[in-house]
C-alpha cells in the first residue's frame, strides 16, 4: 500500500486470517491515526485477539495487507516494531523476583539501552514504591501496572492492549485509564485497546472499530458516535399516527421515529418533558409507557450486530 500519510500509524486492506476452515478474521480494513486512542469493541471470537496479534507479529495474516508506523513490508515492519509496546497475553513474569529485577531481566533480553530504563517505567505507572516488592505478593491491579510497564520499555510510539483491565476493581479501573490517558495526552503515545467492559471504553476511545465474527461492522470517531448515543425519551401509546400528528402541530417536534407496537423515540433535546405525556392524555389516548432511556456503548454494539443478523436473514 502506498499513500497513507504521516498521520497514519496502521493501516489494513482486507486483512484476514484463518485457521482450517475457521475464519478468525474476514477482510478487515482499520485505520488508526497518531493520536487515537481506538477501541477495539467486539464479544469473545470476534476477532480482537487475532488483529492485535497479527500486528505485532505473533501469528502472520492468511491474506490482506497491512502498513505498520509507515513500514508496508514484514521485514520492515519486524524493524519497527521495537517503536511498539504490547500487552496481549499476560507477561511471564517470575513469581520470586522483585518487580525491578522482573523489568531488569526484560530490559537486558530486549537490548534495551539506559540503566535508568527501568526506574523511569515504574515511575511512569506509579510503581516505584514497590520495585523491592516479588511479584507474587502484588495485587492484581499492580500486576496490571508492571505489565504496562514493561509495555513502554524502550518508549514506544505505539501501545497495544489487550484487554488491559480485565479482572481489576473499580479504583484499579479508574487507575489504569488516568494513566492511559495521561500517556496518551502528556507523551502523545498512540493506543489501540480491546476490551469487553464497553462503559471503560467509553471514557478513553476517540476511535471505535466494531467487530463481529470477525468482520468490521463499523468504524466511527467518538465524536460521531456521541451523536448517535444521545439520550432519548421513549412514548408507548395506544395510537401513534394520532400522536405524531399532534406532535408535530402542537409541539413543533418533527425530529422523532416511529417503531413497532405504537412505540416513538425522541431525541433528549426535548424541553419541557411533561408536554409529551400531557399531549397524550389530553388528547384522549391511552399512555402505556413513558420512559427517559439512554443508550451507551454497549446498547449500540447490540444494535449494530441485531441489524447486520437482520441484513443476513
Amino acid at each position: 500500500m502506498s499513500g497513507t500519510g504521516n498521520n497514519i500509524l496502521v493501516k489494513t486492506k482486507n486483512l484476514t486470517k484463518q485457521y482450517g476452515k475457521t475464519t478468525a478474521l474476514d477482510h478487515v480494513d482499520i485505520t488508526i491515526r497518531r493520536g487515537d486512542i481506538y477501541g477495539l469493541v467486539g464479544n469473545n471470537g470476534a476477532g480482537k485477539t487475532t488483529l492485535l496479534k497479527i500486528l505485532t507479529g505473533i501469528i502472520t495474516a492468511t491474506g490482506g495487507e497491512f502498513t505498520l508506523l509507515a513500514a508496508e513490508k514484514e521485514s520492515d515492519c519486524r524493524k519497527v516494531r521495537s517503536k511498539i509496546g504490547a500487552i496481549i497475553e499476560n507477561p511471564g513474569f517470575y513469581p520470586k523476583m522483585s518487580v525491578k529485577d522482573n523489568l531488569e531481566y526484560y530490559r537486558i533480553q530486549r537490548g534495551i539501552p539506559g540503566k535508568n530504563a527501568v526506574e523511569k517505567v515504574l515511575d511512569e505507572v506509579n510503581l516505584k514504591y514497590a520495585a523491592g516488592k516479588k511479584f507474587d505478593s502484588l495485587s492484581m491491579g499492580m500486576k496490571q501496572r508492571l505489565g504496562l510497564a514493561l509495555a513502554l520499555m524502550g518508549e514506544p510510539e505505539f501501545l497495544i492492549l489487550d484487554e488491559p483491565i480485565n479482572g481489576l476493581d473499580p479504583a484499579g479501573i479508574i487507575e489504569i485509564r488516568n494513566l492511559l490517558l495521561k500517556l496518551n495526552q502528556e507523551k502523545g503515545i498512540t493506543i489501540l485497546i480491546s476490551s469487553h467492559i464497553l462503559t471503560e471504553l467509553q471514557n478513553i476511545a476517540t476511535e471505535y472499530g466494531f467487530l463481529n465474527k470477525g468482520k468490521l461492522i463499523e468504524e466511527i470517531s467518538a465524536a460521531e458516535l456521541k451523536k448517535k448515543c444521545r439520550n432519548y425519551l421513549e412514548i408507548k401509546v395506544t395510537d401513534a399516527a394520532k400522536y405524531t400528528a399532534l406532535l408535530e402541530k402542537e409541539l413543533n417536534c418533527t425530529n422523532y421515529k416511529v417503531l413497532d407496537g405504537n412505540c416513538i423515540h425522541i431525541p433528549d433535546e426535548v424541553e419541557q418533558i411533561t408536554d409529551y405525556s400531557a399531549l397524550a392524555v389530553q388528547n384522549g389516548m391511552g399512555l402505556l409507557s413513558f420512559e427517559m432511556k439512554e443508550i451507551n456503548l454497549e446498547n449500540y454494539y447490540m444494535n449494530l450486530i441485531g441489524k447486520e443478523k437482520e441484513e443476513q436473514a
